[in-house]
Parts: structure tokens; C-alpha cells; sequence
């Protein structure tokens, strides 16, 4: 990492989740600017049924969520919702759910890293079209052309969140080397008042998961390795979230009895036949 200072000005290419115009920070642009005070930081969330993990964040994500690996990459993800822009943790008017547990790739909104043209050099940008950012703030982005001390907190923030995203991709691979991941089914069997099946059972979502089998079968000596290094206890972590599917469930037939009209018709998840996409 090279440089994780504010940069002067730099052309931004690609698009990060929840970043609408996010621009390198610099005192010339951003001078006059600051945060001020949202009644809902985190109702952007409310759109996202899906936000991507950092390992050390497993075991507190555990307690709230199923935590998903999607795609190619197998990106680990916090799945918060079974319909697409749909996060069942926040409410329509953006008031978060006190005991969701919130990632890191949200918190530190409205900043994040981004590369320069020549990928040499990680920016500290801001999303200039964020809520809380304004040329009338309570806390300034800089004082007398220095960054502030809630700009400094920011970069460690963001700076922590980036090694912790590279000890992920390092995890991620680890799993794949030793071939630990398989290919799950999340599935929902719509019942009757009376509990009898009242339909054909619906497809939530397909994805990767750490195949307990294969990960006690690994030699004593390399489960010892894996233990000291954290990651026995992270893919425990992942197994034990997956007993969130139910409440994931059950908050989606709350949320969707409110919008049934008939008093008579049976609320469903509706992930479609193919289950949602969980891709990032």
C-alpha cells in the first residue's frame, strides 16, 4: 500500500455498492466540506439484501444472518434479504434493526479506498452525493488545509477494513486449496394454518458453503495449522450462521403479511424459482 493519503484529483473507474459519486478527497475540492448529523445513517442498507464480510467479522455477523459465499470469487456475503433491494433488518423508513449487525462495509460509509488510474496508489475518497456530506457541517473534512482528526479516524478505518478485506481474500483461498467449499440449497416449504404443505416448495438461494465433512477429514496436523491461524473458528462461525435461514424466513413473511390484501391468502417467500442473486 503505497499511499492512503487524500489525493489531489484522480479518475475513478468501476462502481462500489452504495457509491453514487464517490470522489478522491482533497482539501482544494473538498475544503469547505464535512459531516453533519443524519437521523438514519445506514438507511442506504435498506436496498441491499446482501453486503459483503471481512473474516473477523464472522463471528459477530453469525448472530444476525446466514454469511454466504457468491460467485466466482467466492465472496463471502451477509445474506439479509430473500427479494432483491430488500434488506429485512431495516424498516421502510430506514431505521436499522438495533440487534443487526451492521458490516464494516457499511459503517465506513461515506468513504472508501479506490485505486488510481495507474492502480499504484489507494485514494481516500468520499461519496459527495452521501446524506450526511455538506458544505454547512458540524465536522469538517479538513482545518486550515490538513485533514481533520475525524478525517484521519476515517483512513485508519478504512485502512483497517482494506487489510482486513486482504486477510479474507486469503482465507477464501485457503478453503478453495484444500477444496472445503460446496454447493447449498437454501429451500421453503409454504404450510397451511394447520401445517400442512399448502404449495411446492420454493427456492431461497444457491451458494457456497465450508463443507463440515471434508474440513474434519483434513489431517491432525493441518487442522492444528488451521486452528492457530484463526480459521477453524471463522468456518465455524459460517456453519453456525446458516441456522439463521429461519429467521431470515420468518421476517420475510412478516414483512410480506403486511402487503397481502386477502386475509385469506398465505404469505410466501418469494425468492423466484432460481432464488435470489447473491452475487456482489
Amino acid at each position: 500500500m503505497e499511499n492512503t493519503q487524500p489525493a489531489q484529483t484522480a479518475p475513478l473507474s468501476g462502481q462500489v455498492l452504495f457509491y453514487s459519486n464517490p470522489q478522491p478527497l482533497s482539501s482544494e475540492k473538498h475544503g469547505g466540506l464535512g459531516i453533519k448529523q443524519v437521523e438514519k445513517p445506514f438507511a442506504f442498507l435498506g436496498k441491499a439484501h446482501a453486503v459483503p464480510l471481512t473474516v473477523n467479522e464472522f463471528g459477530l455477523a453469525a448472530t444476525s444472518y446466514p454469511i454466504l459465499f457468491v460467485g466466482e470469487d467466492r465472496t463471502p456475503i451477509g445474506a439479509m434479504g430473500i427479494r432483491q433491494n430488500e434488506n429485512l433488518f431495516v424498516s421502510k423508513d430506514g431505521t436499522v434493526d438495533p440487534d443487526f449487525y451492521v458490516p464494516a462495509f457499511a459503517r465506513r460509509y461515506p468513504f472508501v479506498f479506490a485505486n488510481d488510474q495507474q492502480g499504484q496508489r489507494l485514494l481516500l475518497c468520499v461519496d459527495r452525493d452521501a446524506p450526511m456530506v455538506t458544505n454547512q457541517p458540524e465536522v469538517p473534512f479538513f482545518e486550515n488545509g490538513q485533514p481533520s482528526q475525524f478525517t484521519n479516524n476515517a483512513m485508519e478505518f478504512c485502512q483497517e477494513f482494506e487489510r482486513q478485506r486482504q486477510n479474507t481474500e486469503a482465507f477464501v483461498r485457503t478453503l478453495r486449496d484444500l477444496d472445503l467449499f460446496t454447493k447449498k440449497t437454501a429451500a421453503f416449504q409454504p404450510r397451511d394454518a394447520q401445517g400442512n404443505e399448502s404449495g411446492p416448495q420454493q427456492t431461497l438461494a444457491e451458494y457456497w458453503a465450508i463443507d463440515d465433512a471434508k474440513l474434519q477429514a483434513l489431517p491432525a496436523d493441518k487442522v492444528e495449522e488451521l486452528n492457530r491461524n484463526g480459521i477453524i473458528a471463522a468456518c465455524a462461525a459460517c456453519s453456525i450462521s446458516l441456522l439463521n435461514w429461519s429467521r431470515v424466513i420468518n421476517r420475510a413473511i412478516k414483512t410480506q403479511s403486511s402487503e397481502i390484501d386477502s386475509a385469506n391468502q398465505q404469505p410466501q417467500p418469494q425468492g423466484g424459482s432460481e432464488g435470489p442473486s447473491f452475487q456482489i
